[in-house]
């Protein structure tokens, strides 16, 4: 008899596993989710929030289970090759493993600065696929079933149902927007599942057809008749990352936590090959003994920065989170900001620097934070129309019933707040002209920021 054990979720009730997915779970990399918690520090604001990769993982494996068999039942699958379905199992395998990279604290070491050399989660978690135990369980699929498998956690699968493991509307957005939204005890997750499921199905895209081509391969599209519950998809999402995932105090604990960690790996207090194993509390426990054991150094530079380590640490410790100074929302943006702010920290940590000398302040004491995820609401889809024909939502093709595209960037640039937070007490923001020259720098091309910070502020005598 197979072994179909049954999981009890707080979020969708009886999960079952089939018999690999249960060897999968029963795996030490997997069960090694328990200890990674979905959404960081976000418990030192929504305290509820303490659920686990394990969960959400769990999760998604069952809606992309549910919605297959529901696809199977409409009959959108007969479309399909004799290949393709025979590769369903993977798909339901590639979304139970989707986040099997995540380590402690999950997207906050992604926020590292890129020279420490911490793999993103997608590479480590390909890398687990290609190593037992995680190999050999899913070699029982067929040959190659690690590598198809990983190509469609990454997005780069041929299968008609990539989609529903990587793409605009993955199932995993289903899952953690549900669920972070019921730990946290906030309304804002909220989006219609049955009626989404039902209105799934598999078309081929209209483009080569009008250039005369070869029929394009099938994908997963949405009926007309979906378009409201993926509206709540879109909105869902907005409304999580502005009032949870982006709130003040969530960024300002997961800046502080990345700098702390930086501080430890080039000290060399810490391996970064430690990360690798320990769950967020053990990796806590870790940063804590390696650096209040660590000696007084003789450098002056590596006292310093372990001195702000420690008080990075007791921030946390004791949630004595820096606070706002400065919150510049988009309306006093430019429509075009450019992208490093988000993805060079070295660069902000320069322009903190010159703050701190313009403003007055001591040096560390500032702490800058511009959140970026340019794909939050992105959108690329097959929508299938009450007659039939096949269009694509896109900024590139039809757009959607209330102009998604257009809106999903408006709203992504509505989201992101560029804020200053500070580690001193009744700081306030300094003069008008420091304000202005942080501004300009940060509105600047990459390049020119980059050579904006490298020359020293001249100062009056």
């Amino acid at each position: 008899m197979s072994r179909t054990p049954t999981l009890r979720d707080p979020l969708w009730g009886n999960i079952r596993l089939d018999e690999i997915a249960a060897e999968v779970v029963d795996a030490r990399p997997f069960q090694k989710l328990r200890g990674v918690k979905q959404l960081g520090f976000t418990s030192l604001v929504y305290p509820g929030a303490v659920h686990t990769r394990f969960l959400h993982a769990v999760g998604v494996y069952h809606l992309v289970t549910r919605t297959i068999s529901e696809m199977r039942i409409g009959g959108h699958l007969q479309i399909l090759t004799d290949d393709q379905r025979d590769r369903l199992p993977e798909i339901k395998l590639a979304a139970l493993l989707h986040d099997i990279g995540h380590r402690a604290f999950s997207h906050a070491l992604e926020e590292l600065s890129p020279g420490l050399n911490v793999p993103m989660h997608e590479d480590r978690g390909v890398a687990l696929l290609g190593r037992d135990p995680i190999r050999s369980i899913l070699e029982q699929l067929g040959p190659g079933a690690p590598g198809r498998i990983a190509d469609l956690i990454r997005g780069r699968s041929d299968h008609p149902l990539q989609g529903l493991v990587s793409g605009s509307l993955d199932l995993d957005k289903i899952d953690y927007l549900r669920r972070d939204s019921l730990f946290c005890g906030v309304p804002y997750g909220a989006v219609d599942f049955e009626r989404l499921v039902v209105s799934l199905t598999l078309a081929r895209p209209p483009e080569r057809e009008r250039a005369g081509g070869p029929p394009a391969p099938v994908e997963l599209a949405v009926a007309e008749k979906g378009i409201g519950a993926l509206e709540t998809v879109f909105f869902s999402k907005y409304r999580m990352f502005r009032n949870v995932y982006w709130h003040h105090a969530v960024r300002a604990a997961t800046g502080v936590f990345v700098r702390l960690l930086e501080d430890v790996l080039r000290a060399g207090l810490l391996g970064t090959d430690e990360l690798e194993e320990g769950n967020d509390e053990a990796i806590l426990s870790l940063i804590k003994r390696r650096l209040f054991e660590a000696g007084e150094g003789s450098d002056a530079g590596e006292t310093a920065n372990l001195r702000v380590a420690r008080r990075n640490w007791t921030a946390l410790e004791r949630r004595a989170l820096p606070k706002r100074v400065l919150e510049v929302t988009a309306e006093k943006l430019p429509e075009t900001m450019p992208g490093w702010p988000s993805y060079r920290p070295d660069l902000l940590r320069r322009l903190e620097r010159r703050l701190e000398r313009e403003w007055g302040r001591e040096p560390d004491s500032l702490m800058m934070d511009y959140p970026g995820y340019p794909d939050m609401l992105g959108l690329r889809l097959l929508l299938v129309r009450r007659h039939g024909a096949v269009r694509r939502i896109t900024t590139l093709g039809e757009r959607g019933l209330l102009d998604l595209p257009r809106l999903g960037h408006d709203l992504h640039r509505s989201a992101r707040v560029f804020r200053v937070f500070s580690f001193s007490s009744g700081d306030r923001e300094g003069g008008k002209e420091a304000l202005d020259l942080t501004l300009t720098i940060l509105e600047a091309p990459e390049e020119q920021a980059e050579a904006a910070l490298a020359v020293e502020p001249v100062r009056a005598a």
